[in-house]
Protein backbone atom coordinates (compact mmCIF):
# COMPACT_ATOMS: atom_id res chain seq x y z
CA UNK A 1 0.00 0.00 0.00
CA UNK A 2 3.06 2.26 0.94
CA UNK A 3 4.46 2.53 -2.91
CA UNK A 4 0.99 2.78 -4.10
CA UNK A 5 0.70 5.98 -1.80
CA UNK A 6 3.95 7.28 -3.19
CA UNK A 7 3.76 6.46 -7.09
CA UNK A 8 1.84 8.76 -8.85
CA UNK A 9 -1.31 7.80 -11.42
CA UNK A 10 -0.58 8.71 -15.23
CA UNK A 11 -3.95 10.51 -15.12
CA UNK A 12 -2.49 13.15 -13.45
CA UNK A 13 1.00 13.52 -15.17
CA UNK A 14 0.86 12.59 -19.01
CA UNK A 15 0.51 14.91 -21.19
CA UNK A 16 -3.27 15.19 -22.11
CA UNK A 17 -2.97 14.27 -25.82
CA UNK A 18 -0.34 11.35 -25.13
CA UNK A 19 -3.18 9.97 -22.08
CA UNK A 20 -6.29 10.14 -24.11
CA UNK A 21 -4.69 8.40 -27.04
CA UNK A 22 -3.44 5.62 -24.34
CA UNK A 23 -6.56 5.30 -22.71
CA UNK A 24 -9.16 5.80 -25.34
CA UNK A 25 -7.10 3.57 -28.83
CA UNK A 26 -7.27 0.39 -26.92
CA UNK A 27 -11.37 0.98 -26.37
CA UNK A 28 -11.83 2.12 -29.41
CA UNK A 29 -10.23 -0.27 -31.04
CA UNK A 30 -12.22 -3.24 -29.04
CA UNK A 31 -15.28 -1.43 -29.56
CA UNK A 32 -15.06 -1.43 -33.50
CA UNK A 33 -14.67 -4.95 -33.00
CA UNK A 34 -17.44 -5.46 -31.15
CA UNK A 35 -19.27 -3.24 -33.17
CA UNK A 36 -18.02 -5.46 -36.39
CA UNK A 37 -19.66 -9.18 -34.69
CA UNK A 38 -23.08 -6.91 -33.84
CA UNK A 39 -23.21 -6.49 -37.73
CA UNK A 40 -21.89 -9.67 -38.84
CA UNK A 41 -24.67 -11.50 -36.73
CA UNK A 42 -27.17 -9.16 -38.84
CA UNK A 43 -25.97 -10.65 -41.64
CA UNK A 44 -25.43 -14.23 -41.07
CA UNK A 45 -29.23 -14.11 -39.76
CA UNK A 46 -30.21 -12.20 -42.60
CA UNK A 47 -29.30 -14.80 -44.84
CA UNK A 48 -32.18 -16.87 -43.21
CA UNK A 49 -34.98 -14.76 -44.52
CA UNK A 50 -36.38 -10.92 -43.64
CA UNK A 51 -38.28 -12.20 -40.44
CA UNK A 52 -35.18 -13.52 -38.52
CA UNK A 53 -33.36 -10.24 -39.42
CA UNK A 54 -37.26 -8.42 -37.93
CA UNK A 55 -37.05 -10.75 -34.86
CA UNK A 56 -33.49 -9.33 -33.89
CA UNK A 57 -34.13 -5.71 -35.04
CA UNK A 58 -36.60 -6.19 -32.16
CA UNK A 59 -34.50 -7.86 -29.75
CA UNK A 60 -33.10 -4.64 -29.69
CA UNK A 61 -34.35 -2.67 -26.84
CA UNK A 62 -34.02 -5.57 -24.43
CA UNK A 63 -30.21 -5.77 -25.25
CA UNK A 64 -29.47 -2.34 -25.17
CA UNK A 65 -31.63 -1.86 -21.85
CA UNK A 66 -29.02 -4.27 -20.14
CA UNK A 67 -26.16 -2.61 -21.62
CA UNK A 68 -27.76 0.15 -20.05
CA UNK A 69 -28.40 -1.58 -16.69
CA UNK A 70 -24.31 -2.60 -16.59
CA UNK A 71 -22.64 0.43 -18.14
CA UNK A 72 -24.87 2.79 -16.13
CA UNK A 73 -23.49 1.21 -13.14
CA UNK A 74 -20.27 0.89 -14.72
CA UNK A 75 -20.20 4.79 -14.86
CA UNK A 76 -20.77 4.98 -11.36
CA UNK A 77 -18.19 2.98 -10.32
CA UNK A 78 -16.27 4.31 -12.96
CA UNK A 79 -16.38 7.90 -11.27
CA UNK A 80 -16.23 7.27 -7.60
CA UNK A 81 -13.43 4.74 -8.04
CA UNK A 82 -11.08 7.21 -10.26
CA UNK A 83 -11.84 10.24 -7.44
CA UNK A 84 -10.81 8.19 -5.10
CA UNK A 85 -7.87 7.18 -6.92
CA UNK A 86 -7.24 11.00 -7.82
CA UNK A 87 -7.27 11.53 -3.73
CA UNK A 88 -4.99 9.06 -3.23
CA UNK A 89 -7.78 7.44 -1.35
CA UNK A 90 -6.85 3.45 -2.01
CA UNK A 91 -9.25 1.61 0.53
CA UNK A 92 -12.29 3.69 -0.77
CA UNK A 93 -11.34 2.66 -4.41
CA UNK A 94 -11.18 -1.02 -3.42
CA UNK A 95 -14.99 -0.26 -1.53
CA UNK A 96 -15.78 0.93 -4.96
CA UNK A 97 -14.78 -2.15 -6.99
CA UNK A 98 -15.91 -5.19 -4.72
CA UNK A 99 -19.58 -3.04 -4.13
CA UNK A 100 -19.46 -3.00 -8.59
CA UNK A 101 -18.82 -6.11 -8.58
CA UNK A 102 -21.95 -7.43 -6.11
CA UNK A 103 -24.38 -4.85 -8.23
CA UNK A 104 -23.30 -6.45 -11.45
CA UNK A 105 -24.38 -9.99 -10.28
CA UNK A 106 -27.74 -8.74 -8.96
CA UNK A 107 -28.01 -7.04 -12.36
CA UNK A 108 -27.94 -10.49 -14.16
CA UNK A 109 -30.20 -12.60 -11.83
CA UNK A 110 -32.73 -10.10 -11.82
CA UNK A 111 -32.57 -10.28 -15.66
CA UNK A 112 -32.18 -13.98 -16.09
CA UNK A 113 -35.49 -13.65 -14.54
CA UNK A 114 -37.21 -10.96 -16.27
CA UNK A 115 -35.77 -13.06 -19.39
CA UNK A 116 -37.46 -16.13 -18.50
CA UNK A 117 -41.03 -14.63 -17.05
CA UNK A 118 -41.27 -11.91 -20.10
CA UNK A 119 -39.85 -13.25 -23.49
CA UNK A 120 -42.65 -14.36 -25.21
CA UNK A 121 -44.83 -11.67 -24.31
CA UNK A 122 -42.37 -8.95 -25.88
CA UNK A 123 -42.84 -9.98 -29.03
CA UNK A 124 -46.83 -10.71 -29.29
CA UNK A 125 -47.25 -7.18 -27.81
CA UNK A 126 -45.09 -6.01 -31.37
CA UNK A 127 -46.24 -8.55 -33.77
CA UNK A 128 -48.89 -11.04 -34.30
CA UNK A 129 -46.32 -12.99 -36.89
CA UNK A 130 -45.60 -15.90 -35.49
CA UNK A 131 -42.25 -16.73 -37.33
CA UNK A 132 -41.05 -13.44 -35.75
CA UNK A 133 -42.34 -14.09 -32.60
CA UNK A 134 -40.81 -17.55 -32.74
CA UNK A 135 -37.53 -16.65 -33.73
CA UNK A 136 -37.56 -13.01 -31.36
CA UNK A 137 -38.54 -15.77 -28.32
CA UNK A 138 -35.87 -17.77 -29.08
CA UNK A 139 -33.20 -15.12 -29.53
CA UNK A 140 -34.33 -13.28 -26.23
CA UNK A 141 -34.12 -16.08 -23.75
CA UNK A 142 -30.87 -17.12 -24.53
CA UNK A 143 -29.12 -13.07 -23.98
CA UNK A 144 -31.13 -12.88 -20.53
CA UNK A 145 -30.60 -16.11 -19.18
CA UNK A 146 -27.07 -15.99 -20.22
CA UNK A 147 -26.54 -12.58 -19.53
CA UNK A 148 -24.06 -12.83 -16.58
CA UNK A 149 -21.70 -12.22 -19.87
CA UNK A 150 -22.58 -8.90 -20.25
CA UNK A 151 -23.27 -7.86 -16.68
CA UNK A 152 -19.63 -8.85 -15.74
CA UNK A 153 -17.77 -8.11 -19.12
CA UNK A 154 -18.43 -4.87 -18.71
CA UNK A 155 -17.86 -4.33 -14.34
CA UNK A 156 -14.97 -6.06 -14.82
CA UNK A 157 -13.77 -3.72 -18.05
CA UNK A 158 -14.52 -0.66 -15.77
CA UNK A 159 -12.14 -1.54 -13.11
CA UNK A 160 -9.66 -1.79 -15.37
CA UNK A 161 -10.55 1.22 -17.06
CA UNK A 162 -10.77 3.52 -14.21
CA UNK A 163 -6.82 2.04 -13.07
CA UNK A 164 -5.89 3.15 -16.46
CA UNK A 165 -5.71 -0.26 -17.93
CA UNK A 166 -7.11 -0.47 -20.88
CA UNK A 167 -4.65 -2.39 -23.29
CA UNK A 168 -6.30 -5.33 -21.56
CA UNK A 169 -10.07 -4.51 -22.34
CA UNK A 170 -8.86 -4.30 -26.04
CA UNK A 171 -7.92 -8.13 -25.41
CA UNK A 172 -10.87 -8.98 -23.70
CA UNK A 173 -13.79 -7.50 -26.00
CA UNK A 174 -11.58 -8.38 -29.02
CA UNK A 175 -11.32 -12.30 -28.09
CA UNK A 176 -15.02 -12.03 -27.37
CA UNK A 177 -15.73 -10.69 -30.55
CA UNK A 178 -13.75 -13.28 -32.58
CA UNK A 179 -15.11 -16.39 -31.26
CA UNK A 180 -18.81 -14.89 -31.78
CA UNK A 181 -17.83 -14.01 -35.52
CA UNK A 182 -16.21 -17.41 -35.79
CA UNK A 183 -19.47 -19.59 -33.77
CA UNK A 184 -21.84 -17.74 -36.18
CA UNK A 185 -22.28 -19.40 -39.21
CA UNK A 186 -21.00 -22.67 -37.23
CA UNK A 187 -24.10 -22.12 -35.10
CA UNK A 188 -26.39 -20.19 -37.14
CA UNK A 189 -26.36 -22.74 -40.15
CA UNK A 190 -25.48 -26.11 -38.39
CA UNK A 191 -21.74 -26.77 -39.58
CA UNK A 192 -19.25 -29.18 -38.44
CA UNK A 193 -22.17 -31.85 -37.28
CA UNK A 194 -23.47 -29.17 -35.10
CA UNK A 195 -27.98 -29.31 -35.34
CA UNK A 196 -28.68 -25.76 -37.08
CA UNK A 197 -30.36 -23.48 -35.08
CA UNK A 198 -30.49 -20.26 -36.85
CA UNK A 199 -31.33 -17.16 -35.05
CA UNK A 200 -30.86 -18.99 -31.64
CA UNK A 201 -27.36 -20.05 -32.98
CA UNK A 202 -26.67 -16.12 -32.99
CA UNK A 203 -27.68 -15.97 -29.49
CA UNK A 204 -25.33 -18.30 -28.33
CA UNK A 205 -22.48 -17.33 -30.33
CA UNK A 206 -22.69 -13.95 -28.86
CA UNK A 207 -23.26 -14.85 -24.67
CA UNK A 208 -20.52 -17.45 -25.27
CA UNK A 209 -18.05 -14.83 -26.76
CA UNK A 210 -18.92 -12.69 -23.93
CA UNK A 211 -18.46 -15.44 -21.10
CA UNK A 212 -15.17 -16.01 -22.57
CA UNK A 213 -13.93 -12.12 -22.21
CA UNK A 214 -15.58 -12.07 -19.07
CA UNK A 215 -13.04 -15.05 -17.42
CA UNK A 216 -10.38 -13.41 -18.97
CA UNK A 217 -11.63 -9.59 -17.59
CA UNK A 218 -11.42 -11.28 -14.19
CA UNK A 219 -7.95 -12.87 -14.73
CA UNK A 220 -6.73 -9.78 -15.60
CA UNK A 221 -8.11 -7.33 -12.78
CA UNK A 222 -6.75 -10.41 -10.21
CA UNK A 223 -3.39 -10.57 -11.68
CA UNK A 224 -2.34 -7.37 -13.91
CA UNK A 225 -4.47 -4.83 -11.72
CA UNK A 226 -1.98 -3.95 -9.06
CA UNK A 227 -4.11 -0.81 -7.95
CA UNK A 228 -7.28 -2.36 -6.55
CA UNK A 229 -7.55 -5.23 -4.48
CA UNK A 230 -10.69 -7.35 -5.23
CA UNK A 231 -10.80 -10.13 -2.29
CA UNK A 232 -14.10 -10.81 -1.85
CA UNK A 233 -13.31 -12.85 1.36
CA UNK A 234 -15.08 -11.31 4.55
CA UNK A 235 -17.36 -8.35 1.86
CA UNK A 236 -20.20 -6.88 2.97
CA UNK A 237 -22.77 -4.69 0.86
CA UNK A 238 -22.06 -1.15 1.76
CA UNK A 239 -25.09 0.84 1.25
CA UNK A 240 -23.58 4.41 1.45
CA UNK A 241 -21.41 3.49 -1.64
CA UNK A 242 -23.92 1.58 -3.29
CA UNK A 243 -25.59 5.12 -2.75
CA UNK A 244 -23.06 6.97 -4.14
CA UNK A 245 -22.66 5.00 -7.72
CA UNK A 246 -26.16 4.50 -8.02
CA UNK A 247 -26.12 8.15 -7.42
CA UNK A 248 -24.21 8.85 -10.63
CA UNK A 249 -25.03 5.37 -12.61
CA UNK A 250 -28.63 5.06 -12.03
CA UNK A 251 -29.82 8.86 -14.24
CA UNK A 252 -27.02 6.96 -17.04
CA UNK A 253 -28.94 3.80 -16.21
CA UNK A 254 -32.26 5.57 -16.89
CA UNK A 255 -31.09 7.61 -19.71
CA UNK A 256 -29.37 4.45 -21.46
CA UNK A 257 -32.82 2.67 -20.41
CA UNK A 258 -34.80 5.79 -22.66
CA UNK A 259 -33.27 4.51 -25.79
CA UNK A 260 -34.86 1.04 -25.45
CA UNK A 261 -37.89 3.02 -24.99
CA UNK A 262 -37.57 4.94 -27.83
CA UNK A 263 -36.71 1.81 -29.98
CA UNK A 264 -39.29 0.36 -28.95
CA UNK A 265 -41.77 2.67 -29.94
CA UNK A 266 -40.22 3.71 -33.26
CA UNK A 267 -40.67 -0.34 -33.80
CA UNK A 268 -44.29 -0.02 -33.21
CA UNK A 269 -44.68 3.15 -35.03
CA UNK A 270 -42.93 1.80 -37.79
CA UNK A 271 -44.69 -1.88 -37.86
CA UNK A 272 -47.93 0.66 -38.62
CA UNK A 273 -46.48 0.84 -42.04
CA UNK A 274 -44.45 -2.88 -42.70
CA UNK A 275 -42.26 -5.61 -40.57
CA UNK A 276 -39.08 -4.43 -43.27
CA UNK A 277 -39.61 -0.36 -42.01
CA UNK A 278 -38.48 -1.77 -38.68
CA UNK A 279 -35.87 -3.88 -39.87
CA UNK A 280 -34.28 -0.87 -41.98
CA UNK A 281 -34.39 0.75 -38.04
CA UNK A 282 -32.61 -2.17 -36.77
CA UNK A 283 -30.25 -2.39 -39.71
CA UNK A 284 -29.54 1.35 -39.00
CA UNK A 285 -28.55 0.44 -35.27
CA UNK A 286 -26.21 -2.10 -36.40
CA UNK A 287 -24.61 0.36 -38.89
CA UNK A 288 -24.34 3.43 -36.68
CA UNK A 289 -22.68 1.42 -34.16
CA UNK A 290 -19.65 1.49 -36.37
CA UNK A 291 -19.47 5.71 -35.95
CA UNK A 292 -20.79 5.44 -32.22
CA UNK A 293 -18.22 2.94 -30.73
CA UNK A 294 -15.10 4.66 -31.28
CA UNK A 295 -16.76 7.65 -29.47
CA UNK A 296 -18.02 5.67 -26.74
CA UNK A 297 -14.56 4.18 -26.84
CA UNK A 298 -13.01 7.53 -26.34
CA UNK A 299 -15.57 8.27 -23.81
CA UNK A 300 -14.34 5.44 -22.19
CA UNK A 301 -11.00 6.55 -21.91
CA UNK A 302 -12.15 10.27 -21.19
CA UNK A 303 -14.21 10.26 -18.27
CA UNK A 304 -11.56 8.33 -15.85
CA UNK A 305 -8.90 10.99 -16.86
CA UNK A 306 -11.86 14.21 -16.02
CA UNK A 307 -12.84 12.04 -12.50
CA UNK A 308 -9.28 11.59 -11.49
CA UNK A 309 -7.99 15.64 -11.99
CA UNK A 310 -11.55 16.79 -10.90
CA UNK A 311 -10.58 14.74 -7.97
CA UNK A 312 -6.76 16.20 -8.17
CA UNK A 313 -8.29 19.46 -8.72
CA UNK A 314 -6.58 20.07 -11.93
CA UNK A 315 -8.58 22.24 -14.22
CA UNK A 316 -6.46 23.04 -17.16
CA UNK A 317 -5.85 18.76 -17.28
CA UNK A 318 -10.44 18.48 -17.33
CA UNK A 319 -10.92 21.32 -20.13
CA UNK A 320 -7.84 20.24 -22.39
CA UNK A 321 -8.88 16.58 -22.03
CA UNK A 322 -13.09 17.48 -23.13
CA UNK A 323 -12.11 20.19 -25.51
CA UNK A 324 -9.83 17.25 -27.37
CA UNK A 325 -11.77 14.92 -26.97
CA UNK A 326 -15.15 16.98 -28.78
CA UNK A 327 -12.83 17.64 -31.52
CA UNK A 328 -11.56 14.05 -32.34
CA UNK A 329 -15.67 13.24 -31.62
CA UNK A 330 -17.09 15.09 -34.08
CA UNK A 331 -14.07 14.13 -37.01
CA UNK A 332 -15.26 11.22 -36.71
CA UNK A 333 -19.17 12.08 -36.62
CA UNK A 334 -18.43 13.82 -40.27
CA UNK A 335 -16.72 10.81 -41.67
CA UNK A 336 -19.71 8.77 -40.58
CA UNK A 337 -22.24 11.86 -41.92
CA UNK A 338 -20.05 11.71 -45.69
CA UNK A 339 -20.33 7.27 -45.38
CA UNK A 340 -24.03 7.33 -45.23
CA UNK A 341 -24.81 9.84 -47.24
CA UNK A 342 -22.52 8.45 -50.35
CA UNK A 343 -22.87 4.32 -49.76
CA UNK A 344 -26.39 4.00 -48.54
CA UNK A 345 -27.62 1.08 -50.92
CA UNK A 346 -24.14 -0.82 -50.30
CA UNK A 347 -24.26 -0.73 -46.38
CA UNK A 348 -28.26 -2.42 -46.91
CA UNK A 349 -26.48 -4.55 -49.79
CA UNK A 350 -24.16 -6.12 -46.99
CA UNK A 351 -27.98 -7.44 -45.06
CA UNK A 352 -29.08 -8.98 -48.35
CA UNK A 353 -31.61 -6.48 -48.91
CA UNK A 354 -34.62 -6.11 -51.19
CA UNK A 355 -35.76 -3.66 -53.37
CA UNK A 356 -38.70 -2.92 -50.71
CA UNK A 357 -35.94 -2.36 -47.96
CA UNK A 358 -33.87 -0.70 -50.33
CA UNK A 359 -36.34 1.83 -50.96
CA UNK A 360 -37.33 2.70 -47.52
CA UNK A 361 -33.80 2.21 -46.42
CA UNK A 362 -31.38 4.49 -48.94
CA UNK A 363 -33.52 7.79 -47.88
CA UNK A 364 -33.80 6.72 -44.30
CA UNK A 365 -30.09 6.02 -44.03
CA UNK A 366 -29.26 9.42 -45.46
CA UNK A 367 -32.24 11.33 -42.79
CA UNK A 368 -31.45 9.93 -40.18
CA UNK A 369 -27.28 10.80 -40.23
CA UNK A 370 -27.48 14.30 -40.55
CA UNK A 371 -28.18 13.97 -36.87
CA UNK A 372 -24.44 13.03 -37.16
CA UNK A 373 -23.38 16.60 -36.93
CA UNK A 374 -24.36 17.43 -33.16
CA UNK A 375 -24.19 13.97 -31.92
CA UNK A 376 -20.64 13.82 -31.48
CA UNK A 377 -20.28 17.07 -29.22
CA UNK A 378 -23.65 15.61 -27.45
CA UNK A 379 -22.01 12.76 -26.23
CA UNK A 380 -18.65 14.10 -25.22
CA UNK A 381 -20.11 17.28 -23.08
CA UNK A 382 -22.55 14.56 -21.47
CA UNK A 383 -20.08 12.02 -20.38
CA UNK A 384 -18.64 15.01 -18.86
CA UNK A 385 -21.90 15.45 -16.71
CA UNK A 386 -21.12 12.26 -15.32
CA UNK A 387 -17.66 12.07 -14.98
CA UNK A 388 -18.16 15.17 -12.86
CA UNK A 389 -20.88 13.42 -10.63
CA UNK A 390 -23.90 15.20 -12.82
CA UNK A 391 -25.50 12.54 -14.35
CA UNK A 392 -28.79 13.86 -13.84
CA UNK A 393 -27.41 16.17 -16.50
CA UNK A 394 -27.49 13.58 -18.66
CA UNK A 395 -30.68 12.37 -18.10
CA UNK A 396 -32.18 15.71 -18.70
CA UNK A 397 -30.86 15.55 -22.16
CA UNK A 398 -31.33 11.95 -22.70
CA UNK A 399 -35.34 12.89 -22.10
CA UNK A 400 -35.80 15.66 -24.03
CA UNK A 401 -34.25 14.08 -26.98
CA UNK A 402 -35.81 10.68 -26.77
CA UNK A 403 -39.01 11.25 -25.00
CA UNK A 404 -40.06 14.55 -25.93
CA UNK A 405 -39.43 15.27 -29.26
CA UNK A 406 -37.92 11.75 -31.28
CA UNK A 407 -41.34 9.46 -30.63
CA UNK A 408 -43.90 12.85 -30.37
CA UNK A 409 -42.06 14.11 -33.81
CA UNK A 410 -42.36 10.66 -35.61
CA UNK A 411 -45.58 9.67 -34.55
CA UNK A 412 -46.79 12.86 -35.61
CA UNK A 413 -44.78 12.26 -39.15
CA UNK A 414 -46.39 9.01 -39.57
CA UNK A 415 -50.11 10.26 -39.13
CA UNK A 416 -49.71 13.42 -41.39
CA UNK A 417 -46.96 12.75 -44.09
CA UNK A 418 -46.65 8.73 -43.90
CA UNK A 419 -43.19 6.71 -43.13
CA UNK A 420 -40.70 9.01 -45.71
CA UNK A 421 -40.54 11.75 -43.00
CA UNK A 422 -40.44 9.57 -40.08
CA UNK A 423 -36.72 9.68 -40.05
CA UNK A 424 -36.41 13.27 -39.35
CA UNK A 425 -37.47 12.75 -36.45
CA UNK A 426 -33.66 11.94 -35.46
CA UNK A 427 -32.23 14.88 -36.82
CA UNK A 428 -34.98 17.62 -35.10
CA UNK A 429 -33.68 15.60 -31.76
CA UNK A 430 -30.16 16.31 -31.77
CA UNK A 431 -30.74 19.94 -32.56
CA UNK A 432 -32.85 20.13 -29.65
CA UNK A 433 -30.54 17.81 -27.82
CA UNK A 434 -27.23 20.10 -28.36
CA UNK A 435 -28.71 23.10 -27.22
CA UNK A 436 -29.84 21.79 -24.28
CA UNK A 437 -26.40 20.25 -23.52
CA UNK A 438 -24.69 23.38 -24.19
CA UNK A 439 -26.91 25.64 -21.88
CA UNK A 440 -25.95 22.76 -19.30
CA UNK A 441 -22.58 22.46 -19.91
CA UNK A 442 -22.19 26.15 -19.69
CA UNK A 443 -23.61 25.93 -15.43
CA UNK A 444 -20.87 22.80 -15.22
CA UNK A 445 -18.54 25.04 -16.02
CA UNK A 446 -19.44 28.10 -13.90
CA UNK A 447 -20.18 25.90 -10.64
CA UNK A 448 -18.01 23.10 -10.89
CA UNK A 449 -14.68 23.33 -12.79
CA UNK A 450 -14.25 27.30 -12.53
CA UNK A 451 -13.97 26.92 -8.54
CA UNK A 452 -11.29 24.19 -8.75
CA UNK A 453 -9.10 26.95 -8.70
CA UNK A 454 -9.89 27.91 -5.64
CA UNK A 455 -8.84 26.79 -2.06
CA UNK A 456 -11.61 24.41 -0.51
CA UNK A 457 -11.87 21.99 1.89
CA UNK A 458 -12.02 18.49 1.27
CA UNK A 459 -15.48 17.88 1.91
CA UNK A 460 -16.33 20.21 -0.53
CA UNK A 461 -14.15 17.62 -3.84
CA UNK A 462 -17.48 14.86 -2.72
CA UNK A 463 -20.33 17.71 -2.51
CA UNK A 464 -22.67 17.96 -5.27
Amino acid sequence: MEKKVQTENKMGVMPVPKLLVTMSLPMIISMLVQALYNVVDSVFVAQINEEALTAVSLAFPVQNLMIAIAAGTGVGINALLSRNLGEKNFDGANAAAKNGIFLGIISYLIMAVVGLAGSHLFFTVQTDDPLIVRYGTQYMLIITIVSVGIFMQITFERLLQSTGKTIYNMITQGTGAIINIVLDPILIFGMFGLPRMEVAGAALATVIGQVVAVCMSLYFNCKKNTDLDLNMRGFRPDKTIIATIYKVGVPSIIMQSISSVMVFGMNKILLLFSSTAAAVFGVYFKLQSFIFMPIFGLNNGMIPIVAYNYGARDKKRIMSTVNLSVMIAVGIMLVGLAIFQIFPAQLLGFFGASENMLEIGIPALRIISLSFIFAGYCIIVISVFQALGNGVYSLLVSVARQLFVILPVAYFFAEVFGLSRIWWALPIAEIVAVVVTSLLFKRIIRLKIRPLDEPVLREELTAE
